[in-house]
Protein backbone atom coordinates (compact mmCIF):
# COMPACT_ATOMS: atom_id res chain seq x y z
CA UNK A 1 0.00 0.00 0.00
CA UNK A 2 2.53 2.32 -0.94
CA UNK A 3 0.41 4.54 -2.53
CA UNK A 4 -1.07 5.65 1.04
CA UNK A 5 1.87 5.98 2.38
CA UNK A 6 3.37 9.64 3.55
CA UNK A 7 0.65 12.17 3.92
CA UNK A 8 -1.90 9.42 4.80
CA UNK A 9 -2.09 9.52 8.78
CA UNK A 10 -3.06 5.60 9.64
CA UNK A 11 -6.35 5.26 12.16
CA UNK A 12 -4.49 3.71 15.58
CA UNK A 13 -7.19 0.57 15.25
CA UNK A 14 -8.22 -1.28 12.26
CA UNK A 15 -11.58 -1.65 11.64
CA UNK A 16 -12.93 -4.24 9.61
CA UNK A 17 -15.90 -2.71 7.39
CA UNK A 18 -16.30 0.93 6.17
CA UNK A 19 -19.46 2.29 5.11
CA UNK A 20 -19.54 5.28 2.41
CA UNK A 21 -22.90 6.84 2.63
CA UNK A 22 -25.26 8.18 5.16
CA UNK A 23 -29.00 7.61 3.60
CA UNK A 24 -30.83 4.42 4.39
CA UNK A 25 -28.70 1.87 2.83
CA UNK A 26 -25.36 2.92 4.54
CA UNK A 27 -27.47 3.77 8.26
CA UNK A 28 -29.40 0.53 8.50
CA UNK A 29 -26.20 -1.37 7.78
CA UNK A 30 -24.24 0.53 10.14
CA UNK A 31 -26.36 -0.06 12.68
CA UNK A 32 -26.83 -3.88 12.80
CA UNK A 33 -23.14 -3.89 12.47
CA UNK A 34 -23.05 -2.02 15.43
CA UNK A 35 -25.72 -4.09 17.40
CA UNK A 36 -23.85 -7.44 16.07
CA UNK A 37 -20.47 -6.02 17.70
CA UNK A 38 -18.55 -5.42 14.22
CA UNK A 39 -16.86 -1.88 14.63
CA UNK A 40 -17.49 0.08 11.58
CA UNK A 41 -17.22 3.95 10.05
CA UNK A 42 -19.68 5.72 8.21
CA UNK A 43 -18.41 8.62 6.03
CA UNK A 44 -20.66 11.19 4.60
CA UNK A 45 -19.93 13.57 1.74
CA UNK A 46 -23.26 16.08 3.67
CA UNK A 47 -24.28 17.48 6.81
CA UNK A 48 -25.80 15.94 9.40
CA UNK A 49 -28.74 18.51 9.27
CA UNK A 50 -28.73 18.01 4.84
CA UNK A 51 -29.37 14.23 5.66
CA UNK A 52 -31.67 14.44 8.45
CA UNK A 53 -33.75 17.02 6.22
CA UNK A 54 -33.47 16.17 2.74
CA UNK A 55 -36.90 15.42 1.52
CA UNK A 56 -37.02 12.09 -0.75
CA UNK A 57 -39.33 9.14 -0.24
CA UNK A 58 -42.17 8.26 1.66
CA UNK A 59 -43.97 4.62 1.95
CA UNK A 60 -42.16 1.65 3.56
CA UNK A 61 -42.94 -1.97 3.20
CA UNK A 62 -44.48 -4.23 5.94
CA UNK A 63 -41.33 -6.55 5.51
CA UNK A 64 -38.75 -3.22 5.96
CA UNK A 65 -40.49 -2.18 8.98
CA UNK A 66 -40.92 -5.28 11.09
CA UNK A 67 -36.47 -5.80 10.10
CA UNK A 68 -36.23 -2.29 11.75
CA UNK A 69 -38.35 -3.42 14.65
CA UNK A 70 -36.88 -6.23 15.04
CA UNK A 71 -33.45 -4.74 15.58
CA UNK A 72 -35.13 -1.79 17.80
CA UNK A 73 -35.04 1.02 15.01
CA UNK A 74 -38.54 1.50 14.20
CA UNK A 75 -39.88 3.06 17.45
CA UNK A 76 -41.18 6.58 16.65
CA UNK A 77 -42.10 4.83 13.02
CA UNK A 78 -44.49 2.69 14.67
CA UNK A 79 -45.75 5.63 16.68
CA UNK A 80 -45.93 8.24 14.13
CA UNK A 81 -46.56 6.53 10.41
CA UNK A 82 -50.13 5.97 8.99
CA UNK A 83 -50.68 2.51 7.54
CA UNK A 84 -51.82 2.94 4.18
CA UNK A 85 -53.84 -0.96 2.66
CA UNK A 86 -55.57 0.66 -0.03
CA UNK A 87 -54.97 2.88 -3.09
CA UNK A 88 -57.11 4.69 -5.74
CA UNK A 89 -56.42 4.84 -9.91
CA UNK A 90 -58.74 7.78 -11.43
CA UNK A 91 -59.65 6.78 -15.17
CA UNK A 92 -61.64 8.93 -17.34
CA UNK A 93 -63.12 10.82 -14.43
CA UNK A 94 -64.01 7.97 -11.92
CA UNK A 95 -62.13 6.18 -8.83
CA UNK A 96 -61.49 2.92 -8.48
CA UNK A 97 -60.13 1.86 -5.14
CA UNK A 98 -57.47 -1.47 -4.94
CA UNK A 99 -57.39 -2.77 -1.15
CA UNK A 100 -54.11 -4.37 -1.90
CA UNK A 101 -54.26 -5.47 2.21
CA UNK A 102 -57.38 -7.60 2.15
CA UNK A 103 -55.93 -9.30 -1.01
CA UNK A 104 -52.30 -9.72 0.24
CA UNK A 105 -52.26 -11.32 3.87
CA UNK A 106 -53.65 -8.04 5.80
CA UNK A 107 -50.27 -6.14 5.00
CA UNK A 108 -50.07 -2.49 4.49
CA UNK A 109 -47.54 0.10 3.78
CA UNK A 110 -45.97 2.76 6.27
CA UNK A 111 -46.38 6.23 5.27
CA UNK A 112 -43.00 7.90 7.25
CA UNK A 113 -40.46 10.17 5.29
CA UNK A 114 -37.44 8.85 4.30
CA UNK A 115 -35.52 12.00 6.15
CA UNK A 116 -37.10 10.84 9.53
CA UNK A 117 -35.91 7.25 8.69
CA UNK A 118 -32.34 8.68 8.55
CA UNK A 119 -32.77 10.99 11.06
CA UNK A 120 -34.06 7.89 13.96
CA UNK A 121 -31.11 5.93 12.29
CA UNK A 122 -28.20 8.76 12.67
CA UNK A 123 -29.55 8.93 16.21
CA UNK A 124 -29.78 5.08 17.12
CA UNK A 125 -26.14 4.78 15.49
CA UNK A 126 -24.93 7.81 17.46
CA UNK A 127 -26.04 6.65 20.82
CA UNK A 128 -24.96 3.72 20.43
CA UNK A 129 -21.46 4.54 19.95
CA UNK A 130 -21.28 4.56 16.51
CA UNK A 131 -18.56 6.58 14.23
CA UNK A 132 -20.12 8.64 11.68
CA UNK A 133 -17.96 11.51 9.86
CA UNK A 134 -20.12 14.13 7.96
CA UNK A 135 -18.50 17.12 5.19
CA UNK A 136 -16.18 14.57 3.70
CA UNK A 137 -14.62 15.11 0.95
CA UNK A 138 -12.34 13.70 -1.80
CA UNK A 139 -12.97 10.09 -0.63
CA UNK A 140 -11.16 7.41 -2.35
CA UNK A 141 -11.48 3.39 -2.61
CA UNK A 142 -8.02 1.53 -2.56
CA UNK A 143 -6.80 -1.75 -2.82
CA UNK A 144 -10.60 -3.36 -3.19
CA UNK A 145 -9.89 -6.24 -5.05
CA UNK A 146 -7.20 -7.15 -1.94
CA UNK A 147 -8.00 -8.65 1.82
CA UNK A 148 -6.57 -5.03 3.32
CA UNK A 149 -8.99 -2.34 1.02
CA UNK A 150 -8.27 0.94 2.52
CA UNK A 151 -10.62 4.38 2.21
CA UNK A 152 -8.97 7.95 2.56
CA UNK A 153 -10.67 10.75 2.90
CA UNK A 154 -10.42 14.64 3.61
CA UNK A 155 -12.11 15.77 6.90
CA UNK A 156 -15.19 18.60 7.69
CA UNK A 157 -11.88 20.53 9.11
CA UNK A 158 -9.31 19.84 6.24
CA UNK A 159 -7.74 16.62 7.40
CA UNK A 160 -6.20 13.91 5.30
CA UNK A 161 -8.00 10.53 6.90
CA UNK A 162 -7.18 6.80 6.71
CA UNK A 163 -9.24 3.63 7.11
CA UNK A 164 -7.61 0.47 6.84
CA UNK A 165 -10.90 -1.98 6.42
CA UNK A 166 -11.46 -5.99 5.60
CA UNK A 167 -14.77 -4.78 3.83
CA UNK A 168 -16.29 -1.37 2.29
CA UNK A 169 -19.79 -0.93 1.67
CA UNK A 170 -20.56 1.38 -1.20
CA UNK A 171 -24.01 3.38 -0.57
CA UNK A 172 -23.29 6.82 -1.79
CA UNK A 173 -25.62 6.42 -4.74
CA UNK A 174 -25.96 6.67 -8.42
CA UNK A 175 -23.15 9.53 -8.78
CA UNK A 176 -21.23 8.36 -5.76
CA UNK A 177 -17.55 7.16 -5.95
CA UNK A 178 -17.54 3.59 -5.07
CA UNK A 179 -19.08 2.21 -8.22
CA UNK A 180 -16.94 4.24 -9.89
CA UNK A 181 -13.85 2.44 -8.35
CA UNK A 182 -14.53 -0.70 -9.65
CA UNK A 183 -12.59 -1.28 -12.80
CA UNK A 184 -14.40 -1.31 -16.23
CA UNK A 185 -15.42 -4.26 -17.39
CA UNK A 186 -15.41 -5.80 -14.17
CA UNK A 187 -19.10 -5.61 -13.42
CA UNK A 188 -22.20 -5.22 -16.04
CA UNK A 189 -24.64 -2.36 -16.14
CA UNK A 190 -27.67 -2.37 -17.46
CA UNK A 191 -30.10 0.62 -17.96
CA UNK A 192 -33.25 2.00 -20.04
CA UNK A 193 -34.88 4.99 -20.40
CA UNK A 194 -38.39 5.01 -20.08
CA UNK A 195 -39.30 8.05 -22.49
CA UNK A 196 -40.94 10.11 -19.68
CA UNK A 197 -40.54 12.69 -16.93
CA UNK A 198 -42.32 13.73 -13.87
CA UNK A 199 -42.79 16.87 -12.39
CA UNK A 200 -41.85 16.26 -8.22
CA UNK A 201 -44.32 18.38 -6.27
CA UNK A 202 -43.33 19.12 -2.64
CA UNK A 203 -46.09 21.44 -1.04
CA UNK A 204 -47.09 22.24 2.76
CA UNK A 205 -50.74 21.33 1.74
CA UNK A 206 -52.31 18.57 3.79
CA UNK A 207 -53.29 15.58 2.32
CA UNK A 208 -56.38 15.33 0.45
CA UNK A 209 -57.07 12.41 0.79
CA UNK A 210 -56.64 8.92 2.90
CA UNK A 211 -54.63 7.08 0.23
CA UNK A 212 -52.28 7.47 -2.82
CA UNK A 213 -53.70 8.30 -6.08
CA UNK A 214 -52.68 7.58 -9.29
CA UNK A 215 -54.46 9.29 -12.11
CA UNK A 216 -54.64 8.57 -15.68
CA UNK A 217 -55.43 11.19 -17.39
CA UNK A 218 -55.11 12.48 -21.29
CA UNK A 219 -52.62 15.06 -20.78
CA UNK A 220 -50.78 12.47 -18.41
CA UNK A 221 -50.27 11.04 -15.42
CA UNK A 222 -51.07 12.65 -11.93
CA UNK A 223 -49.98 11.36 -8.49
CA UNK A 224 -50.78 12.47 -4.77
CA UNK A 225 -49.11 10.54 -2.23
CA UNK A 226 -48.99 11.55 1.39
CA UNK A 227 -45.71 12.57 3.79
CA UNK A 228 -47.20 13.80 6.79
CA UNK A 229 -50.19 15.87 7.86
CA UNK A 230 -49.03 18.63 6.50
CA UNK A 231 -46.68 17.98 3.88
CA UNK A 232 -47.84 16.43 -0.02
CA UNK A 233 -45.95 15.39 -2.30
CA UNK A 234 -47.34 15.09 -6.09
CA UNK A 235 -46.42 14.41 -9.08
CA UNK A 236 -46.86 15.32 -13.24
CA UNK A 237 -46.27 13.66 -16.11
CA UNK A 238 -44.76 16.47 -18.13
CA UNK A 239 -42.80 16.12 -22.12
CA UNK A 240 -39.40 14.57 -22.22
CA UNK A 241 -36.51 17.99 -21.83
CA UNK A 242 -38.88 19.42 -19.76
CA UNK A 243 -37.66 22.22 -17.21
CA UNK A 244 -38.87 23.48 -13.56
CA UNK A 245 -38.46 27.12 -15.07
CA UNK A 246 -42.14 26.51 -17.24
CA UNK A 247 -44.04 25.33 -14.24
CA UNK A 248 -45.40 28.22 -12.07
CA UNK A 249 -46.98 27.45 -8.70
CA UNK A 250 -50.12 28.21 -10.49
CA UNK A 251 -49.77 26.30 -13.54
CA UNK A 252 -49.04 23.48 -11.22
CA UNK A 253 -51.93 23.97 -9.28
CA UNK A 254 -54.06 24.05 -12.09
CA UNK A 255 -53.10 20.87 -13.53
CA UNK A 256 -53.42 19.27 -10.55
CA UNK A 257 -56.84 20.10 -10.30
CA UNK A 258 -57.35 19.20 -13.70
CA UNK A 259 -55.87 15.55 -13.70
CA UNK A 260 -57.11 14.48 -10.33
CA UNK A 261 -60.86 15.77 -11.41
CA UNK A 262 -63.94 13.56 -10.86
CA UNK A 263 -67.02 13.34 -11.86
CA UNK A 264 -70.08 13.79 -9.80
CA UNK A 265 -67.88 14.06 -6.51
CA UNK A 266 -67.50 17.14 -3.73
CA UNK A 267 -63.50 15.94 -4.07
CA UNK A 268 -61.19 18.29 -3.76
CA UNK A 269 -57.72 19.29 -4.05
CA UNK A 270 -56.42 20.98 -1.20
CA UNK A 271 -53.28 24.12 -2.02
CA UNK A 272 -50.45 24.91 0.38
CA UNK A 273 -47.29 26.64 -0.24
CA UNK A 274 -44.56 24.96 -2.93
CA UNK A 275 -41.66 24.18 -1.07
CA UNK A 276 -39.80 22.04 -3.63
CA UNK A 277 -40.07 21.64 -7.62
CA UNK A 278 -37.45 19.61 -9.84
CA UNK A 279 -38.02 17.69 -12.78
CA UNK A 280 -37.27 13.15 -12.42
CA UNK A 281 -35.57 11.54 -14.84
CA UNK A 282 -37.27 8.18 -15.27
CA UNK A 283 -34.62 5.78 -15.14
CA UNK A 284 -33.68 2.53 -14.31
CA UNK A 285 -30.25 0.77 -13.84
CA UNK A 286 -28.91 -2.50 -12.03
CA UNK A 287 -25.54 -3.70 -11.67
CA UNK A 288 -24.38 -7.22 -11.95
CA UNK A 289 -22.42 -8.08 -9.66
CA UNK A 290 -23.17 -5.95 -6.55
CA UNK A 291 -19.58 -6.85 -4.98
CA UNK A 292 -16.02 -6.42 -6.74
CA UNK A 293 -13.30 -8.20 -4.56
CA UNK A 294 -14.29 -6.91 -0.77
CA UNK A 295 -16.42 -3.99 -2.19
CA UNK A 296 -20.13 -4.24 -2.06
CA UNK A 297 -22.48 -2.07 -3.38
CA UNK A 298 -26.02 -1.27 -2.01
CA UNK A 299 -29.01 0.62 -2.74
CA UNK A 300 -28.78 3.62 -5.29
CA UNK A 301 -25.35 2.34 -5.87
CA UNK A 302 -26.11 -0.60 -6.82
CA UNK A 303 -29.85 -0.41 -8.69
CA UNK A 304 -31.89 2.71 -9.61
CA UNK A 305 -35.90 2.23 -10.14
CA UNK A 306 -38.14 4.71 -10.66
CA UNK A 307 -40.20 6.16 -8.27
CA UNK A 308 -43.69 4.18 -9.42
CA UNK A 309 -44.38 1.30 -6.65
CA UNK A 310 -42.38 2.85 -3.92
CA UNK A 311 -39.54 0.81 -4.03
CA UNK A 312 -35.96 2.77 -4.01
CA UNK A 313 -35.82 2.84 -0.05
CA UNK A 314 -37.15 -0.36 0.58
CA UNK A 315 -34.59 -2.31 -1.96
CA UNK A 316 -32.15 -0.22 0.26
CA UNK A 317 -33.22 -1.43 3.27
CA UNK A 318 -33.20 -5.21 1.92
CA UNK A 319 -29.89 -4.80 0.68
CA UNK A 320 -28.83 -3.52 4.53
CA UNK A 321 -30.13 -6.27 5.94
CA UNK A 322 -28.95 -9.35 3.82
CA UNK A 323 -25.19 -7.71 3.99
CA UNK A 324 -25.49 -7.27 7.74
CA UNK A 325 -26.22 -11.29 8.10
CA UNK A 326 -23.66 -12.21 5.59
CA UNK A 327 -20.88 -9.71 7.67
CA UNK A 328 -22.17 -11.13 10.35
CA UNK A 329 -21.82 -14.44 9.92
CA UNK A 330 -18.09 -13.85 8.63
CA UNK A 331 -17.01 -11.76 11.18
CA UNK A 332 -18.24 -14.92 13.79
CA UNK A 333 -17.31 -17.97 11.91
CA UNK A 334 -15.56 -17.64 8.80
CA UNK A 335 -18.86 -18.56 7.33
CA UNK A 336 -18.43 -16.83 3.49
CA UNK A 337 -21.60 -18.18 2.12
CA UNK A 338 -23.52 -15.06 2.66
CA UNK A 339 -20.79 -12.75 1.03
CA UNK A 340 -20.66 -15.02 -1.63
CA UNK A 341 -24.47 -14.70 -2.20
CA UNK A 342 -25.04 -11.23 -1.35
CA UNK A 343 -25.64 -10.20 -5.04
CA UNK A 344 -27.51 -12.88 -5.99
CA UNK A 345 -29.89 -12.88 -3.35
CA UNK A 346 -30.67 -9.11 -3.48
CA UNK A 347 -30.88 -8.85 -7.39
CA UNK A 348 -33.61 -11.70 -7.32
CA UNK A 349 -35.67 -8.63 -5.47
CA UNK A 350 -34.38 -6.16 -7.12
CA UNK A 351 -35.27 -7.65 -10.96
CA UNK A 352 -38.77 -8.22 -9.67
CA UNK A 353 -38.87 -4.78 -8.55
CA UNK A 354 -37.87 -3.54 -11.62
CA UNK A 355 -40.54 -5.44 -13.46
CA UNK A 356 -43.21 -4.45 -11.05
CA UNK A 357 -42.29 -0.72 -11.74
CA UNK A 358 -41.74 -1.12 -15.36
CA UNK A 359 -45.50 -2.87 -15.21
CA UNK A 360 -46.65 -0.09 -13.59
CA UNK A 361 -44.90 2.54 -15.90
CA UNK A 362 -46.79 0.96 -18.93
CA UNK A 363 -50.08 1.10 -17.30
CA UNK A 364 -50.38 4.80 -15.77
CA UNK A 365 -48.98 6.81 -18.22
CA UNK A 366 -49.84 8.25 -21.18
CA UNK A 367 -47.32 7.48 -24.27
CA UNK A 368 -46.99 9.44 -27.48
CA UNK A 369 -48.01 6.65 -29.12
CA UNK A 370 -52.28 6.66 -28.91
CA UNK A 371 -52.11 2.70 -29.07
CA UNK A 372 -49.44 2.43 -26.44
CA UNK A 373 -51.65 4.98 -24.21
CA UNK A 374 -54.82 2.54 -25.01
CA UNK A 375 -53.07 -0.88 -23.88
CA UNK A 376 -52.03 1.13 -20.91
CA UNK A 377 -55.70 1.82 -19.85
CA UNK A 378 -56.91 -1.51 -20.68
CA UNK A 379 -53.92 -3.03 -18.23
CA UNK A 380 -55.31 -0.67 -16.09
CA UNK A 381 -59.46 -1.53 -16.56
CA UNK A 382 -58.14 -5.10 -16.28
CA UNK A 383 -56.41 -4.30 -13.04
CA UNK A 384 -59.46 -3.12 -11.46
CA UNK A 385 -61.90 -5.62 -12.78
CA UNK A 386 -59.94 -8.73 -12.63
CA UNK A 387 -59.65 -10.42 -9.00
CA UNK A 388 -56.28 -12.42 -10.74
CA UNK A 389 -54.54 -9.08 -12.00
CA UNK A 390 -55.42 -7.16 -8.56
CA UNK A 391 -53.67 -10.04 -6.46
CA UNK A 392 -50.83 -9.53 -8.61
CA UNK A 393 -50.95 -5.94 -7.74
CA UNK A 394 -51.23 -6.29 -4.42
CA UNK A 395 -48.35 -8.73 -3.84
CA UNK A 396 -45.89 -6.82 -5.66
CA UNK A 397 -47.49 -3.82 -4.62
CA UNK A 398 -47.12 -3.95 -0.80
CA UNK A 399 -43.89 -5.97 -0.91
CA UNK A 400 -43.45 -9.78 -0.33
Amino acid sequence: MSDLDGEWAVQSNRRPVGIVGAGPAGLTLGNLLQQAGIPCVVLERGTREHVETRPRAGVIEHRAVRMLDDHGLADRLLAEADRHGACEFRVNGRAYEVDYSSLYDGQTHYVYPQQEVVKDLVGAYVAGGGDVRFSVTDVELHDIESGEPSLTWTSADGRAERLDCSFIAGADGFHGVTRRSIPAGAIQEFSHQHGIEWLSILAEAPPSTHKVIYALHPDGFAGHMLRSATVSRYYLQVPVDDTVDNWSDERVWTELHKRFALHDSDWSLTEGRIIEKRILDMRSHVVEPMNHGNLYLLGDAAHIITPVGAKGMNLALHDAEVLAAALTAFHRSGDETGLNEYSDTCLRRVWRAQEFSQWMVFMIHRSPEPFLSRLGQARLEHLIGSGSSAGYFAQNYVGP
